[in-house]
């Protein structure tokens, strides 16, 4: 899976199998990373709300692997909705990365986490703003890529109306039993590549027995089953692990799902909860309070 690679509208090359680093604490992300880079990912997933680019960025370097070599995204806190906070955030991401460039930087969420899945206001004018930070950094050399990350189609409308840039990829929750069909096609008939987070669902696949089923008809994993999928449907796909035995697997996926199959896990019933995730707004949970750094939420 290391050779494969889809091509952004501006002609860059993005490894379509990530490393994603979600709640792996900073002092943690150093060899997760490393351990992935010597695998062979050349994709790394992070953002400001993870509070581990600093480990990441010690990770990158402690490879020995060429910087041109690995391709690198991280996120614009879904707090920042003004043209400052969103600037300020681009230029720290790069101080605690320590790198010179970002290969992708995508805005974290249409609307604060406090707000997700509990207020109409989708932040319009707030997107317009951080997404106006990112084209100036973009314009400057300062990240080669710039998209958003759970934006429906009004959010990406919004951006694609009325800036100069548009976004070329959406990072989204995509899995067996929670795929959002109508998005992807819509992002895809603009050419905006879509990014799978989640391909596990968090983990609850592995308990959904008709994807356990399929699973074994092919001789793999849930997880390999799952990570395949979102690849057969284009995207590229973020499956998030810091045991290198779980990355070696993870990547293990040079096997076909027909096209039939695909077809029924498409339509297999929705997840109908996250288990103990099910409180993070990406989840449909709601929070009272989030300062942006994973362990202070309040549900």
């Amino acid at each position: 899976m290391f050779n494969e690679y889809l091509t952004l509208p501006n002609g860059i090359k993005v490894p379509q199998l990530a490393l994603g680093t979600w709640l792996i604490d900073d002092d943690k992300a150093a060899d997760a990373v490393k351990a992935a880079l010597d695998i062979g990912y050349r994709h790394i997933d992070t953002a400001q709300a993870y509070a581990n680019e600093r480990g990441v960025g010690e990770g990158i370097r402690a490879s020995g692997i060429n910087r041109e070599e690995i391709f690198v995204t991280t996120k614009v806190a879904a707090e920042h909705k003004d043209y400052k906070s969103a600037a300020d955030g681009i230029d720290g991401s790069l101080k605690a990365l320590g790198l010179d460039y970002i290969d992708m930087m995508i805005i974290h969420s249409p609307q604060p986490w406090v707000e997700v899945n509990q207020s109409d206001n989708r932040y319009f004018e707030g997107n317009l703003e951080a997404w106006h930070a990112l084209t100036d950094a973009y314009k400057a050399g300062k990240i080669k890529a710039i998209g958003v990350s759970n934006f429906l189609k009004e959010d990406i409308e919004n951006i694609w109306n009325n800036a100069e840039v548009k976004p070329i990829v959406n990072q989204v929750l995509c899995h067996i039993s929670n795929t959002p069909l109508e998005l992807i096609d819509y992002c895809q008939s603009k050419d905006i590549v879509v990014e799978a987070y989640s391909p596990v669902a968090h983990g609850e696949a592995l308990r959904i027995p008709a994807i356990a089923q399929m699973a074994e008809k092919y001789g793999v994993s849930v997880p390999q089953l799952c990570i395949r999928y979102d690849i057969q449907l284009g995207m590229i796909v973020l499956p998030k692990t810091a045991n290198p035995v779980h990355m070696k697997s993870n990547a293990d996926v040079d096997f076909v799902i027909s096209d039939e199959d695909m077809e029924i896990l498409k339509h297999l019933e929705k997840i109908d909860n996250y288990g103990d995730s099910s409180f993070f707004p990406v989840y449909g949970g709601k929070l009272k309070g989030y300062s942006g750094k994973p362990g202070t939420e309040e549900i």
